[in-house]
């Protein structure tokens, strides 16, 4: 080996055969292996470093291994046998040389991917470059932690099937679908089943930054308007203070007549009283007579001079009537089957709301049909 002589010498070699303790045989593979890397080798010289190398693989102190599989993680020089026992080694032996070694074949990795536990495979995961082949066996069989890892690997090379099984794997995990979601490319079809899955934070940053269907789009700006009128709604069925709570919400405009009507849809009367109410500047106790004991004419006078539009008013017609036509009896389903009624009276009267309004609607009552027909179901199994 005259071409690393200068650098290594006898005595070097000898000390990392004869070494009286693991530090001066660790100090000495160090030394070896980054003039080896260093150096311009012939093949017969290359033959030799192997020869020592493998010298090394085979100490018996961990330091000594440790330092080869440090000092030439990144190199070409160590033979395939020799990254290979130590990929077998204790961690602080296996993980510098798994992270990074071009000695590992795909089988190679594949095979300690399928055997090797959940350290090992996080390492391969995080590899400066991961097959296809690679990342399907992280994704098939790798733990939640090592998906996680390859998903935020944009140097990763993921099939789509692949990142499909991802989504059917783990699509209870908030880890694993915020990173695949915040990779730089994703396939149509993945980001369009992460939207369902992911918060909204997460979904924002799908929407900003991966294609999406317009029809997807338009679906999900309307569930998140849905999601956030719900969460109104649902207040407003809790609060014990309804007047202060509706004059919060007209003094920021959110006082709306499709919030008024969505409230209305699920059975919250005293948060619609205290609505027309604010509305129209009329005392609540007036406002109450005037809905419920007036007459037929007694709410279209309130609804109107609350300046709501004419076109929704056959809606609240049908649910002001829907709920005095029932009797409350604190069973389970009360607000499902008054929401029924409301609905179907509503959507047979012949002054038919806004389209926007009509749709929510519709969707309200198919999603309650479908829910009566599990609990039926339910029943009877």
């Amino acid at each position: 080996m005259a071409t690393t002589r200068a650098a290594l010498t006898d005595d070097d070699i000898r000390t990392l055969v004869r070494g009286a303790t693991p530090d001066e045989r660790a100090a000495a593979a160090q030394k070896i292996c980054r003039t080896l890397d260093g150096a311009k080798l012939s093949d017969e010289d290359r033959e030799r470093a192997h020869e020592i190398l493998r010298v090394m693989v085979h100490d018996v102190a961990e330091r000594v291994r440790e330092a080869l599989s440090v000092t030439l993680k990144n190199s070409p020089l160590v033979p395939r046998d020799v990254a290979l026992r130590l990929a077998r080694d204790v961690e602080s032996v296996c993980l510098p040389i798994l992270s990074a070694s071009p000695a590992f074949t795909d089988a190679d990795l594949v095979e300690i991917v399928r055997t090797g536990g959940a350290v090992r495979q996080v390492v391969i995961a995080k590899r400066p470059r991961v097959s296809e082949q690679v990342s399907h066996a992280i994704v098939e069989q790798g733990s939640e932690r090592a998906v996680e890892a390859l998903c935020a690997n944009d140097n990763a090379d993921v099939a789509e099937q692949t990142l499909q099984i991802v989504v059917q794997r783990f699509d209870a995990s908030e880890r694993v679908l915020a990173a695949l979601a915040y990779r730089k490319a994703l396939p149509l079809s993945v980001t369009e089943k992460l939207v369902t899955l992911v918060s909204d934070t997460v979904r924002d940053h799908l929407l900003n930054h991966h294609q999406i269907s317009a029809e997807l789009a338009l679906e999900i700006a309307t569930a998140a308007a849905e999601r956030a009128t719900v969460d109104l709604v649902d207040e407003a069925g809790r609060t014990p203070d309804v007047k202060g709570f509706v004059s919060h919400l007209h003094r920021n405009q959110r006082l709306t007549p499709s919030l008024l009507l969505r409230a209305l849809a699920h059975g919250h009367m005293t948060f619609l009283e205290w609505g027309l109410a604010e509305l129209a500047s009329v005392p609540h106790h007036r406002t109450w007579l005037m809905i419920h004991d007036a007459g037929p004419l007694g709410l279209k006078a309130i609804y109107d001079r609350a300046g709501l539009p004419a076109r929704l008013y056959a809606a609240f017609r049908a649910g002001v009537d829907t709920y005095h036509s029932m009797e409350f009896d604190g069973g389970a389903r009360d607000r499902e089957r008054f929401q029924e009624r409301m609905l179907q009276r509503f959507l047979t009267q012949t002054v038919v709301a806004g389209r926007d309004d009509v749709d929510y609607l519709l969707d309200k009552m198919d999603r309650l049909s479908s829910e009566a027909r599990q609990a039926h179901s339910a029943a009877r199994a």
